[in-house]
């Protein structure tokens, strides 16, 4: 599993100037960046992981009030560098966690799986 920290989860729930994309985006302390985003009427969602782009669909995402994780299914390991989960520590302010999660609705509407708890 890999892990990152991150001071706080950025979220475009509908990027009105990126045709509607909903986007989640973080930096680690380590240099390390997370990207989730889609387009509205696209099936796939994209992941990046240090820059590196892949389009995947069944991601499994959990969000709480200091942790995102992000479960990838068993073949598609290569777009976290061999690994099938993602573990972030976050910071981000509870006051706009139900921006991440509309976001996260978004993201994964109809190709994955969203839990909040």
């Amino acid at each position: 599993m890999l892990q990152m920290k991150t001071d706080a989860l950025m979220v475009t729930p509908c990027d009105e100037e990126e045709d509607n994309m909903a986007m989640l985006c973080c930096h680690g302390k380590n240099g390390e960046m997370f990207m989730l985003s889609r387009y509205p009427d696209e099936d796939e969602v994209e992941l990046t992981w240090d820059y590196e782009p892949s389009t995947l669909d069944g991601l499994k995402v959990t969000l709480t009030a200091t942790t995102l994780s992000i479960e990838l299914a068993a073949g598609d390991a290569d777009a976290l560098g061999g690994k099938d989960h993602l573990q972030i520590t976050h910071a981000t302010a509870a006051s706009d966690l139900a921006e991440v999660e509309e976001t996260l609705q978004n993201i994964l509407k109809g190709t994955g799986t969203f839990t909040r708890t």
